[in-house]
């Protein structure tokens, strides 16, 4: 991956990869789910607390890992082993392999697929009755014949065991390859010389086993990852306008009838309600958006907005804000952690940081409080049905009455009573013949420059 965060942390459609095939294995339902990580622990924080880790203490191959679990291995039980890297592996493909396992009375059933172009996966070799007779890694010059690299069909690394065979069979592995380690595929003969039967489960949809191994891949994963989650909102009656031009993570929620416009990117644990309008240029971080609400050419992190409220265009809501039903943020409005009451409206060109505002106010262009004395900040409060007028700025902390008014370009430093007008401001003095004095003093100054 080039990169100094593990390849398993890497994101999908909001998720880390790694989360994708334990969210895949929970919903198959596993009754126990072991996440192999290494010694320094890098998953452990990304894992939910129903996640067993186990350590394996240095990378020494598939089987070697698998061994480093061995303690939670349930002798009776059959036992999933699948990679961390396939985020796009499916309950329903989980649920197919065991059934087939269960069925068929196999000691291991791998799942499979058939490929064009097999190239770098391991080749399955089928014994004559149709069983599976062990898997030829591809990794290195000499690990498989010419005839061999010719099998289309390939491992897909996703394997069903009945636990007790698993870990005796772990036991006898062997690194006697090119590259040294224990291959978890080589437990496979060995459960055959044991009188026990390998199956394969093929399965149809190469996709769901499209591992990770570099950037490439995992754009290409987040792609497919992508469209499931498009497919997904559309058949439960959202109307995506332009897929394509549309990034929604995995764990957002929309309602019925939402119209999602492009150049949209919803993220994290965002929740839409019905019939709401996102877009287009909209970006919602975990956020919650009400019923019929409008959110249009906006960025939103972690705000919470009521039904019937109509948010931008360019408009800037940070955490904490709240914006009750039917409330309004215009254009190039900025509102951070506070709450806006039912029906106010927030127009335009006005930061609101650390307010309570009540319902059924206006607050003109312009509007400022200044919430931050350099050391502390402060919080103003605004009542209901306050006429605050353009260019006003509130010092917190501050208050204004129900009713209240304040007057146009005033600094308000004191509480204004309810029903009372503010005014913060020096009275107005126009100076008559200001133009013509000014043109005179001009033309003296001209007068008075030495020639050249």
């Amino acid at each position: 991956m080039r990169s100094a965060t593990p390849k398993l942390l890497h994101p999908v459609c909001g998720r880390p990869m790694i989360a994708w095939p334990v969210a895949a294995a929970h919903e198959a339902g596993a009754g126990r789910v072991v996440v192999v990580d290494s010694p320094e622990r890098c998953l452990e924080g990304s894992l939910g607390e129903d996640v067993v880790v186990a350590i394996q203490e240095r990378p020494n191959g598939t089987a070697d890992a698998v061994s480093a679990a061995a303690g939670h291995i349930d002798a009776d039980s059959t036992v999933v082993v699948l990679a961390g890297d396939v985020p796009l592996i499916t309950a329903e493909t989980l649920r197919g392999l065991v059934q087939a396992h269960e069925r068929a009375g196999s000691a291991a059933t791998m799942a499979t697929m058939v490929l064009q172009d097999p190239s770098g996966y391991g080749r399955v070799v089928r014994a004559p009755d149709g069983t599976v007779e062990r898997v030829v890694e591809t990794k290195a010059p000499g690990d498989a014949t010419e005839l061999e690299l010719h099998i289309r069909e390939v491992n897909t690394g996703i394997f069903a065991f009945d636990g007790g065979p698993l870990l005796q069979a772990l036991a006898q592995v062997s690194s006697d390859n090119a590259q040294g380690e224990l291959y978890l595929p080589d437990v496979l003969p060995i459960l055959r010389s044991h009188d026990r039967t390998v199956g394969a489960h093929e399965v149809s949809d190469p996709s769901v086993t499209l591992g990770v191994n570099d950037r490439v891949g995992l754009a290409a994963v987040t792609a497919l990852a992508q469209r499931r989650i498009h497919e997904r909102h559309m058949l439960a009656g959202v109307t995506i306008v332009s897929p394509e031009a549309t990034v929604i993570d995995a764990g957002v929620e929309i309602g019925q009838d939402t119209v999602i416009a492009p150049f949209s990117s919803l993220h994290g644990d965002t929740r839409i309600g019905a019939r709401a309008t996102i877009g287009p240029l909209a970006t919602l971080i975990d956020t919650t958006v009400g019923d019929e609400s409008k959110v249009l050419s906006s960025h939103v992190v972690e705000a919470d907005i009521d039904a019937r409220v109509s948010v931008g265009p360019f408009a800037y809501l940070r955490p904490g804000a709240v914006l009750s039903e039917g409330a309004k943020a215009g254009t190039f409005v900025e509102i951070k952690n506070s709450n806006i009451g039912p029906g106010t409206k927030v127009p335009h060109l006005s930061y609101i940081g650390d307010t309570d505002i009540g319902e059924k106010s206006n607050i003109g262009a312009g509007t400022i409080t200044a919430n931050y004395d350099g050391y502390r900040k402060h919080r103003t409060t605004i009542g209901a049905r306050v006429r605050v007028s353009v260019d006003t700025a509130f010092v917190a902390p501050v208050s204004v009455g129900d009713d209240a008014y304040t007057a146009a370009g005033s600094v308000i430093t004191n509480d204004v009573a309810p029903g009372a007008l503010g005014v913060a401001r020096s009275r107005q003095q126009n100076l008559e013949g200001y133009a013509a004095q000014r043109a005179a003093q001009a033309a003296a100054a001209a007068r008075e420059e030495p020639a050249e």
